[in-house]
């Protein structure tokens, strides 16, 4: 097998439009691995919220990888270990919170299973926390009540005050922190150099493959680095614009089976040859 690899973003990829991992996908994905492939979910998300798909796709039993919160957390699904991660520097937390205070946008973290909500609720907090599947718990002290570590914050908002922010934000703190958008309304904030092609190298020189052994996939902005890195970078038909400009090969949406499709072509795909499907 040329790929040995595989590295899948969630949301817009790997699920399709109901958060569901369709059974032609998760059957493709069986085989992959049943014929020694190994496969990474490489998400935005926190580890809790990408547990379940790593128990639907049996990532245990055939030693898959789980990078969370964008790469700031990279766990080896077999020993349950954590093999990388990074911090955010909690003394940045009350100044955002002072920044982000008279607008109109929420900020979380993750405790345990809930997601840690501070600032205001709104329509994005309960799709974070249905996206996840984790319970929300309001602070109106965010900033005197994230004591402990955390691998980033999430900043959530009507797409055009999120512009407005990341714009604030990333003059204010492009020396120390990473600072972009997942979605239009959802502002990450991580430690500086968190990644997902960054992790997902640390993760290939640790267990011996090779970059162009890899197979990326994704739809997001946040998706670019690593579809950019990968020996084969793949991008959805649903994907952004920009996203595909980044991407070698471009396949069905995810509601249209895109990775299942993928995996059907993957033997015939020359590597580095930019195509549409």
């Amino acid at each position: 097998m040329q790929y040995k690899i595989i590295a899948l973003d969630l949301d817009g990829t790997l699920t399709n439009s109901e958060k569901v991992i369709t059974e032609k996908t998760k059957k493709r994905l069986m085989e992959f691995q049943k014929n020694g492939g190994k496969v990474i979910l490489a998400s935005g998300r926190p580890t809790m919220g990408i547990v379940p798909h790593a128990e639907s796709l049996c990532l245990k039993e055939y030693g898959g990888y789980i990078l969370a919160f964008n790469g700031g957390c990279v766990i080896d699904c077999q020993s349950g270990d954590i093999m990388f991660q990074q911090k955010l520097p909690l003394h940045v937390i009350p100044e955002i919170c002072d920044i982000i205070r008279d607008y109109p946008v929420g900020i979380n973290t993750y405790e345990g299973t809930d997601i840690l909500v501070g600032n205001h609720m709104n329509q994005y907090t309960e799709l974070e926390a249905k996206i996840n599947g984790m319970g929300i718990k309001y602070t109106d002290d965010f900033a005197g009540y994230v004591n402990f570590d955390i691998n980033k914050c999430l900043i959530h908002g009507d797409p055009d005050v999120i512009l407005q922010l990341e714009k604030i934000l990333y003059d204010k703190y492009k020396d120390i922190l990473g600072i972009f958008k997942s979605e239009a309304f959802f502002l990450e904030v991580v430690p500086k150099g968190v990644d997902k092609a960054m992790s997902i190298d640390r993760l290939l020189k640790m267990t011996g493959l090779k970059t162009e052994e890899c197979i990326a996939c994704g739809d997001g902005f946040n998706d670019i680095s690593m579809i950019r890195y990968a020996g084969l970078g793949v991008a959805m038909s649903n994907a952004k614009q920009p996203v595909k400009d980044a991407a070698d090969y471009i396949t069905r949406s995810n509601d249209e089976d895109g990775i299942a499709y993928l995996l059907k072509k993957i033997l015939k795909i020359p590597s580095k040859t930019p195509c549409y499907v």
